[in-house]
């Protein structure tokens, strides 16, 4: 899915929070690119992972102050990351985004502990804002 980033969408909010550790975790190659790239221009560290068993191992081994997973299909994939990260750190924000609204997924999401659920494709200024408010380091600012 084509992501769009010009005009208001690509505005970046007044308040943000720069030095956020973000993992982004997507299997789709756009979707990594375009939201490390929207991150990376806010002033985040980002680790991206193509694959969610990827992810699983990167939590045990790195600090996040905040991981943003892709939903999969909706057998929601990315459950796996999510469970892994509160398991870890219960605290440990996670915003999951999906390419298609399911309310099973929804409530599973929540339910695990996810921060948030979203559907794609999400603004810039709205991830911006998502990261700034949700992040460990806007807690430690």
């Amino acid at each position: 899915m084509a992501h769009k980033l010009s005009g208001r969408q690509g505005t970046i909010p007044a308040k943000h929070v720069p030095g956020a550790t973000v993992l982004l975790v997507s299997e789709e190659a756009e979707d990594v690119e375009t939201y490390r790239r929207v991150l990376t221009k806010l002033g985040h560290k980002v680790r991206t992972c193509r694959s969610y068993s990827e992810a699983v191992r990167c939590l045990d081994s790195n600090g996040f102050d905040l991981i943003i997973v892709s939903q999969g299909s909706r057998d929601f994939e990315g459950r796996c990351v999510l469970e892994r990260a509160t398991e870890i750190d219960r605290r440990l924000p996670v915003l999951v985004i999906a390419r298609c609204l399911d309310m099973h997924c929804y409530l599973e999401a929540i339910q695990l502990g996810a921060v948030d659920y979203l559907a794609e494709p999400v603004p810039a200024a709205e991830l911006g804002r998502l990261v700034a408010n949700h992040s460990r380091s806007h807690s430690a600012a």
